[in-house]
């Protein structure tokens, strides 16, 4: 059904994103592994996995078993990496449905091992190493002192019911191109002496990666085997010189307008208050469709190519913008909330540096109530609207 309620919306522009993998999969010597986590960062799991493997993409990474699942639906024969902790009793699950689990520590790997045993499978798996993020993984952050994490890994890659295919780890400050650099390069020359240790004593991986965007872009000496895009697959950069193009866009549409005489208060709280006649429109968005309250009162939108400050508070479902000098602005306009609009536009990065948050947290952010609406060549081709199916997987509305 290509018909959408014309209330908020996501366009998801599936060139941008074939371009951007195009891009990241220049160098012929590292594959691409697409981090799709988080519903593909808020852009749609099944469609963006479906463009990506049409593109040659046959790698994907995501958080947990419950996204590698989505990912298997809309992607038959891809390889799909979990990043994060999976219960060791689902091993049957992850061989059944050839799913690759990282292994974190000797615990976790020897769990995951017995589990595997016990259902009569074998697992895939590649060994995760902390070389300065603390968070996952063997923790190897001095060659000295951490020595004995060597044996550690390979008592692990010793274990039969695994199948030790990759390793890997991730950099913490990679998206600081400036105070990050040398602590960046920190961390891969550990990584190297661990990869070069286990070599020694005669234990080497098809796959050796710890590239993220930022070091994917910024370090290209760093590809190693594979790169691990998530953000930059969806056009989102830190590197300027980098061809990278926003894969979202966010739209409304104008539901009143009005017109307010002088000290008229505006929205929740009445902080604000129209210092001359004000033409205001109201756009049937907020902080529930993932617009940041922290935006009332320095924010903008972009209407008729215009940009459009807002008035008073980000409501829960409603914002107000001055329109005033767009006097043939009409109900049921286009408003955009991030994205193009004639020749300006409004980047999440703007927006994610107004709010001191993350291009991350925005994105995330944007629920389930907001349709994505997938074009190609300016031709909408799909629409994932996800509150029109009841709990069972039925439409509600034909």
């Amino acid at each position: 059904m290509k018909d959408f309620f014309q209330r908020a919306w996501l366009e998801i522009h599936l060139d941008a994103l074939a371009r951007n993998f195009g891009v990241l999969n220049a160098n012929p010597k590292a594959k691409v592994l697409a981090v799709v986590k988080a519903d593909a960062y808020g852009h749609g799991v099944a469609q963006v996995v479906t463009e990506l493997a049409v593109r040659g993409c046959d790698w994907f990474g995501v958080s947990n078993l419950e996204e590698a699942l989505q990912v298997r639906a809309a992607a038959r024969k891809a390889e799909i990496l979990i990043l994060g902790y999976t219960p060791p009793r689902y091993a049957k699950v992850l061989a059944e449905h050839n799913i690759t689990q990282t292994v974190l520590d000797s615990g976790n790997a020897r769990a995951l091992f017995q589990a595997a045993q016990e259902c009569g499978v074998s697992v895939k798996v590649h060994v995760k190493v902390d070389t300065g993020m603390s968070r996952l993984g063997f923790f190897f952050q001095d060659e000295i002192r951490d020595r004995a994490v060597i044996d550690d890994i390979l008592a692990v890659c010793s274990l039969p019911a695994l199948e030790i295919e990759g390793i890997f780890t991730h950099f913490a400050c990679a998206d600081d191109p400036v105070n990050g650099r040398e602590f960046t390069e920190r961390q891969y020359a550990l990584f190297l002496h661990c990869l070069e240790s286990l070599q020694t004593r005669g234990v080497s991986f098809k796959y050796r990666h710890c590239c993220n965007s930022a070091a994917a872009l910024l370090y290209p000496h760093m590809h190693m085997d594979m790169i691990r895009p998530g953000l930059a697959l969806f056009g989102i950069s830190i590197d300027k010189n980098t061809a990278l193009e926003p894969a979202m866009e966010m739209k409304t549409v104008l539901s009143q307008i009005k017109e307010l005489p002088v000290n008229t208060p505006v929205s929740y709280g009445s902080t604000a208050r129209v210092a001359r006649k004000t033409l205001s429109g109201t756009v049937p968005v907020g902080y529930a469709d993932g617009y940041p309250r922290a935006l009332s009162n320095r924010g903008y939108m972009l209407l008729r190519g215009k940009r459009v400050p807002i008035l008073g508070r980000v409501c829960m479902d409603q914002s107000v913008l001055d329109i005033s000098g767009l006097d043939h602005a009409a109900t049921g306009d286009t408003v955009t909330v991030f994205g193009h609009d004639g020749g300006d536009e409004i980047s999440i990065q703007t927006l994610s540096e107004m709010v001191a948050a993350l291009p991350y947290e925005l994105l995330c952010s944007i629920n389930k109530r907001v349709p994505r609406v997938y074009l190609r060549r300016g031709e909408i081709i799909d629409v994932a609207n996800y509150m029109l199916f009841d709990v069972h997987g039925v439409r509600l509305y034909q």
